[in-house]
């Protein structure tokens, strides 16, 4: 379920980022080149973390930025950006070193993929392997064997 949602190309791997904004933004990037998701997608989760917190931080380490399909998301898509050495978001689960963009076009049809992460998420030995994987194919293939 999760590689036609979340394909080699849209998996990054960096060793440090310069704050939360950056990861998100980095996080991003596949899905804006693909045209996947609008700039103002992007801009409306900045925008939403300053209006309520760090909402999309969800457990430990691990981070979910979204906004409504409204606001710019063009299809059902992830991004997967692992942060070898954390960042904070200001939230009580920080360091994050997992941030999952999640896009989705609509309230409804998104609910498969959403099931597929929660499944990987709830992987803790899965989570731990991807944080420590030193290659994005080693990484995919973990997130592909849900």
């Amino acid at each position: 379920m999760l590689k036609s949602y979340l394909p080699l190309s849209h998996i990054r791997q960096v060793e440090c980022v310069s704050d939360w904004q950056d990861a998100v933004k980095q996080c991003a990037q596949p899905l804006l080149q693909e045209n996947l998701i609008e700039a103002r997608y992007l801009a409306r989760i900045l925008a939403l973390y300053d209006e309520i917190g760090p909402y999309f931080v969800i457990a430990p380490q691990i981070a979910m930025p979204h906004a409504r399909p409204e606001d710019g998301a063009l299809a059902q898509a992830l991004s997967l950006l692992v942060v070898k050495q954390g960042v904070d978001f200001g939230s009580e689960n920080d360091p994050v070193k997992l941030v999952i963009l999640l896009a989705a076009k609509d309230n409804h049809t998104h609910l498969e993929m959403l099931a597929a992460v929660a499944e990987l998420l709830s992987d803790e030995s899965a989570v731990d392997e991807m944080i420590r994987a030193t290659d994005i194919e080693t990484i995919a293939a973990i997130a592909h064997r849900y």
